[in-house]
């Protein structure tokens, strides 16, 4: 079960608009980045829907036999943390230490894979201002009166081939200031800015004065800081497209003169009931908001990757109710096969080699995980009645951790209560003296319990539902 799918890896390239095959610069090694939260408060699922991408991608890219190393950072500055943490009262270390917390604990709760390297910005202040220091020499960068230092968009040809944006109401000297701006804006955007009494006590010293970087030149240093100045991959959600992805190629590329990244990758929006989320639609959920309804990190991660990274999805919670379902049908075929005996496993039948190859072809195919998964519940459904015949099953263990690699829902078992195994096995001495009507009323019974009984050839069985 160790060796690597057939198939070769197929990704979307955000720059090019089309789907090509995966190729690093360097064979089986690639370096990815992902842009990862600013934080200011606690992350939301619309921003877990892309950070999931990056997890699913990650999962992928090991499951091709690719040497993933992947940094994702966290901005913990910027015009949010800064008036984040004057509101509270606190320094912007111990109020961003505070939600860099919360979202590591949300990781976890998904079961994202732990990052190889997540940098804080603040702790990269230096590489920021020599990366600005190239752009003002080779004449992409000027400071302005106040000490603010801004990138001269009219100076680099092809800014805009990543948006594709249309520049002819592009004007030369146009400054925006702010990290967060309108998208139809087109103009010179702040790499460093300048300290303003707003800004308290976060400044740092630089050759245009005192002052903070801006958003976009945080994560072009980070990221060629520890995957060098070309990436093979870049990702993060669809609303960072532009002006942030632009921005970061326009001025790593501006001081390198190389590509910043050989392929992009964009996670589509999460729709809330149809809608776009908000606070003023009281649709913006967290989470703690998903957990405190009863359901799991493991339903919510279901939910939040069983659709194209590429498509819209609609969350509901009547969605997380049929995640539930659909993982309970996994976790009572593991309950199955994990009672067999060792010899009612052979690895080499062909059905499992099958449904391995369709699994991964399915993923080659630019993550199409709805395919994937629909292969996966054909296979549960093959295997369940090979199980319930007595026949011998291709070896299950080793295939659900291959899979379970990729997916990263884990296993949920649940031990049978001694009340309820008190039952089961009355309903069995009921079944055998043929007393239909008190088996048949016990497993009414179990079944108000919250459990299912299912007999097959090898015998009862009690299922949490």
């Amino acid at each position: 079960m160790s060796a690597e799918p057939s198939a070769e890896l197929r990704l979307y390239n955000s720059l090019t608009r089309a789907v090509e095959a995966f190729r690093p610069r360097v064979d089986k090694k690639v370096g990815l980045y992902a842009c990862g939260p600013t934080v200011y408060n606690h992350a939301h699922i619309g921003n877990f829907r892309s950070f999931l991408y990056g997890d699913l991608l990650r999962r992928v890219l090991r499951h091709f036999g690719f040497d993933v190393t992947s940094v994702m950072n966290f901005t913990d500055v910027d015009d949010k943390t800064i008036r984040g943490s004057r509101a509270a009262g606190e320094s912007l270390r111990i109020f961003t230490d505070r939600y860099i917390a919360e979202f590591r604990r949300d990781m976890e709760t998904l079961n994202l894979l732990p990052q190889d390297v997540q940098p804080r910005a603040t702790d990269h202040v230096p590489e920021m201002i020599a990366l600005i220091g190239r752009l003002v020499e080779k004449g992409l960068a000027y400071a302005s009166g106040d000490g603010s230092v801004y990138f001269r968009v009219a100076a680099l040809p092809d800014y805009g081939k990543l948006s594709r944006l249309d520049k002819e109401g592009l004007k030369p000297g146009a400054r925006v200031a702010q990290d967060e701006y309108q998208k139809e804006t087109f103009g010179d955007f702040a790499l460093w800015k300048a300290w303003s009494p707003d800004d308290g006590d976060v400044a740092w010293e630089s050759p245009w004065g005192k002052g903070r970087p801006g958003w976009h030149i945080e994560c072009s240093a980070m990221a060629m800081h520890y995957l060098g100045e070309e990436l093979d991959l870049h990702c993060g959600g669809i609303d960072l497209l532009f002006p942030h992805h632009e921005n970061e190629i326009a001025q790593s590329e501006g001081a390198t003169g190389r590509p910043f990244a050989r392929c992009w990758g964009h996670s589509a929006h999460l729709l809330v009931d149809g809608q776009k989320m908000s606070k003023s639609l009281g649709n913006l959920f967290t989470v703690r908001d998903v957990e405190a309804k009863g359901y799991t990190g493991r339903e919510l991660r279901y939910v939040l990757i069983k659709a194209h990274y590429r498509q819209s999805l609609n969350f509901t919670w009547d969605e997380l109710a049929a995640a539930r379902v659909a993982l309970s049908r996994i976790d009572n075929w593991i309950v199955r096969w994990k009672a067999l005996p060792a010899s009612a496993l052979t690895a080499a039948l062909p059905v499992g080699a099958a449904f391995l190859n369709a699994f991964s072809e399915a993923l080659a195919d630019d993550l199409n995980i709805s395919g994937a998964l629909g292969h996966l519940f054909d296979f549960v459904h093959e295997t369940n009645r090979l199980m319930d015949k007595g026949e011998p099953v291709p070896d299950l263990p080793a295939i659900w951790e291959k899979v379970d690699a990729v997916l990263g829902l884990g296993i949920r078992t649940a031990e049978v209560p001694p009340e309820i195994a008190a039952l089961g096995a009355e309903r069995l001495a009921a079944r055998a003296a043929k007393d239909w009507k008190k088996s048949d009323a016990l497993r009414q019974q179990l079944d108000a319990l919250g459990w299912s009984v299912r007999d097959s050839a090898k015998g009862q069985e009690l299922v949490r539902k």
